[in-house]
C-alpha cells in the first residue's frame, strides 16, 4: 500500500537545482572581458574555463582551504588561467577583471531560478518540513540566496567551504543532519548530480531525488535509479513524497 515517506527534513543542492547561471560563463567572462577594452571569444574561454575549473578542483579542493587560500583567492586563480589558456596575456588586466567577475557572481542579478524553485519550497514549508542546504559553493551563496528571495525558506545553509568537504563526502551530509538533530532515515536530499547528491546522500541512510530536467536520461541513471526518485522538474517532488519508498540502492 502507499504510504507518505516520514519524513522532517529536506536538504537541497541549489546550482543547477534551484537557480542557475543567467549566462554560460563563457559569455560572463567575455562580456566583462569586452567592458575592459579585451575581446576574447566566448567559446574559448567556456571551454579553458571547464579544463582550469577542474584541475583546479583536483589541485586544490574545498577552494584550497588546507592549503591556506581563500575561495575569493581560488576564484582570482580560475580566472587568470582560464584568460592565459584562451590566449589573454596581459595578466595585469585580467586581475582586474577577475575582482570584478567575483563580485559580479556574487550578485543575485547573475543567477535565475529555475522553473517552479519558489513554489515547491513554499509548498514544502508548508507541508510542515523543515529545509537546508548542502552545497558545493563557496561563502557567496548567503548573500545570493537572499538576493533571490530564498533564503528565507532554509533552517541553514551548509556550503562546502563552511563544512571543509564537498559532496559526495559523507561527512557534509553527516553535519547537516547533525545540525538539524535529525537522523538520516527522516531525511531526503534533492539535487541535480547523480555522484554527488543521489548517491552521496545515499551512501549516510538518507533518501534523495535526482533532478534531471526533460533531457533523454543518462543509461547509468534509468538502470540505477528507480523511477519514483527521478525528478523531471521540481513540481514532480511533492507528488513523488508521497508515492510508496524504501530506501533503494
Amino acid at each position: 500500500m502507499a504510504h507518505r515517506l516520514p519524513l522532517r527534513l529536506l536538504t537541497w543542492d541549489v546550482k543547477d537545482t534551484l537557480l542557475r547561471l543567467r549566462h554560460p560563463v563563457g559569455e560572463e567572462y567575455a562580456a566583462k572581458a569586452r567592458a575592459h577594452g579585451l575581446e576574447v571569444e566566448a567559446t574559448a574561454l567556456g571551454q579553458a574555463f571547464g579544463q582550469v575549473y577542474k584541475a583546479q578542483n583536483h589541485r586544490f579542493p574545498t577552494y584550497g582551504l588546507s592549503r591556506g587560500l581563500t575561495s575569493h583567492q581560488w576564484w582570482q586563480d580560475v580566472v587568470l588561467q582560464t584568460f592565459h589558456l584562451a590566449g589573454v596575456r596581459d595578466a595585469q588586466a585580467v586581475a582586474t577583471i577577475a575582482d570584478q567577475l567575483y563580485k559580479d557572481f556574487s550578485s543575485p542579478c547573475t543567477w535565475q531560478l529555475l522553473e517552479g524553485a519558489e513554489a515547491t519550497l513554499k509548498r514544502c514549508r508548508k507541508r510542515g518540513l523543515r529545509l537546508a542546504v548542502i552545497s558545493n559553493f563557496d561563502r557567496r551563496l548567503e548573500d545570493i540566496l537572499v538576493g533571490l528571495g530564498l533564503r528565507e525558506h532554509f533552517d541553514f545553509v551548509l556550503t562546502s567551504e563552511a563544512a571543509g568537504w564537498p559532496k559526495p563526502d559523507p561527512r557534509i551530509f553527516h553535519k547537516a543532519l547533525q545540525l538539524a538533530h535529525t537522523e538520516p532515515a527522516a531525511a531526503a536530499h534533492i539535487g541535480d548530480s547523480y555522484r554527488c547528491d543521489y548517491l552521496g546522500a545515499r551512501a549516510v541512510g538518507m533518501h534523495s531525488f535526482l533532478v534531471v530536467g526533460p533531457e533523454p536520461l543518462d543509461p547509468v541513471i534509468k538502470d540505477s535509479v528507480p523511477e519514483e526518485y527521478i525528478l523531471p522538474s521540481l513540481s514532480h517532488l511533492l507528488p513523488a513524497l508521497d508515492q510508496s519508498a524504501a530506501p533503494g540502492p
